[in-house]
């Protein structure tokens, strides 16, 4: 599967200009909505697109700060996101799909925001594409390998279909085992066209007759595994196969322990400040320190967040802060699923930030680059990360929760507008190089954009009329004028 979300990715931008470095957005995007988790996302696209940045100029730090900003990514795209987002639904009440709802827009300007730094950094270096002759074919490689989609499809289909995540999980699991185990046997005994076709219709009715035997779901699934499992034991690419699926399970069930303990680590400390009274309190320590201003407590929660996640995983960050900081924003008016996806977040990005940054450390070795400065680039090229649950807090359409869409409409124009002014000030380069004057201004006006004041808006966008007329006046005087 990394192997086709790496070949779709170089068929779909690997020729335009960066396209090195986009193709790490769309391959670590595509590959985090599968495994959920941005470290392990680093380790495994990273081990192909860091390389591939550094080949084409991008330079060592920030090609690995591009690959963790997009690996971290994929724990707050929909639809499967990381596990976190599964303990909100159950934490708060609400259905998987009201998490995937809030998220929708963020994770899209966070991808964008990414893209957007790859594009600007390749022009500031003058960087080009691969020649089209040595990207392979997107629709040749989704024709080769669209049938390794199928478990996530499923899986995702099972999500908003409201059957428990468990549930899906589970037939996500056995799905992906029976695809496998059956590729490999009819690659290795049934070449033809009609073998295959036979094998899957008949696997299907055996499935069907299961069912109507009275058994359940997940037992008819793990029935169908049993049978294709004792023919692989008799062929060398089957046994190779099991010994891997094996090691997966144990690769898994040790992910899963660390989860557990951490979840049962923060349920005792959960309960501890719940009949203590302590959580209340820390709530309206939170609110006292802030003095009744909501931006004051927003950083307050922020920085929280941050420091968590030095010592603790994404998912007992989350639940730590959701039991002690999203309560205080909640006192303070800020709507229930938004004062939790705003923890949800913060818990991501401590990930990224620095001292501790765990994806940038999980991205140095690769790189070869220092793992501070990659954290550093990564905080650059992920703001939009920081910014947009800021401004989902100040006004919740950007996470579709109250308002018509009209005006979820220009909140989304409004925050992409500031990512753009916001790149080409981290970046130092828009139609042309900027100096110092010109990236304050163009951060100026991208801050105008995020602050929710009366004025702000109507600034920002003067703000941004100006940089983009400049930028263009600039750009045209610095054409070489053409021989009459």
């Amino acid at each position: 599967m990394i192997q086709l979300f790496n070949d779709l990715s170089l068929g779909l931008v690997g020729h335009r200009k960066g396209g090195a470095a986009k193709v790490s957005v769309i391959s670590s995007g595509f590959m985090g909505t599968v495994n959920g988790s941005g470290v392990a996302n680093v380790l495994t696209t990273g081990q192909f697109t860091i390389p591939l940045m550094k080949r084409f100029g991008y330079r060592p730090a920030f090609a690995g700060a591009m690959e963790a900003t997009a690996s971290m990514g994929g724990q707050i795209m929909p639809p499967v996101m990381g596990a976190a987002a599964f303990i909100m639904a159950e934490t708060i009440g609400i259905s998987y799909l009201e998490v995937c709802k809030a998220a929708v827009i963020p994770a899209i300007l966070y991808f964008a925001s990414a893209y957007w730094m790859a594009h600007l950094e390749a022009g500031r270096c003058k960087l080009l594409g691969l020649p089209k002759a040595e990207c392979p074919s997107a629709l040749q490689a989704m024709k080769n390998g669209w049938y390794l989609l199928l478990p996530l499809v499923a899986l995702v289909y099972l999500l908003f279909s409201g059957f428990t995540p468990l549930f899906a999980g589970v037939i996500g699991i056995a799905g992906t085992v029976i695809l496998l185990l059956g590729t490999t046997l009819l690659n290795t005994h049934g070449r033809t066209l009609a073998i295959r076709l036979a094998f899957w219709v008949i696997l299907g009715l055996v499935a069907y007759g299961i069912s109507k035997a009275g058994f359940r779901t997940e037992h008819m699934a793990f029935t169908l595994v049993g049978l294709l499992i004792i023919p692989s034991f008799f062929f060398m690419e089957g046994r190779q196969l099991l010994r891997a699926l094996v090691d997966a399970m144990a690769d898994g069930a040790r992910a899963a322990v660390a989860v557990g303990i951490a979840c049962a680590l923060v349920g005792i400390l959960i309960g501890m400040l719940t009949l203590t009274g302590l959580a209340s309190s820390l709530a309206g320590i939170i609110v006292d320190l802030s003095g009744g201003y909501l931006l004051a407590a927003l950083l307050l929660t922020m920085v929280a967040c941050i420091v968590l996640g030095t010592g603790l995983p994404t998912t007992a960050n989350y639940i730590i802060t959701a039991a002690i900081a999203a309560p205080a924003l909640l006192q303070m008016g800020v709507p229930l699923i938004v004062s939790h996806m705003f923890c949800f977040y913060f818990g991501i990005m401590a990930d990224l930030t620095p001292p501790v940054a765990l994806a940038a450390l999980a991205a140095s070795p690769i790189a070869r680059a220092g793992h501070l400065e990659i954290g550093w680039l990564a905080t650059k090229i992920a703001m939009a990360g920081y910014l947009v649950p800021f401004m989902a807090v100040y006004d919740p359409a950007l996470m579709l929760q109250g308002g018509d869409y009209w005006h979820s409409a220009y909140m989304v124009f409004k925050a992409g507008l500031g990512i753009i002014l916001w790149g080409a000030a981290m970046i130092g380069y828009f139609w042309t190089p900027l100096n110092l004057l010109e990236r304050l201004g163009a951060g100026i006006a991208a801050a105008m954009l995020v602050i929710a004041l009366p004025i702000t808006d109507e600034l920002g966008f003067a703000g941004a009329a100006l940089f983009f007329l400049w930028q263009w006046y600039r750009e045209r005087s610095s054409r070489p004028l053409s021989p009459a």
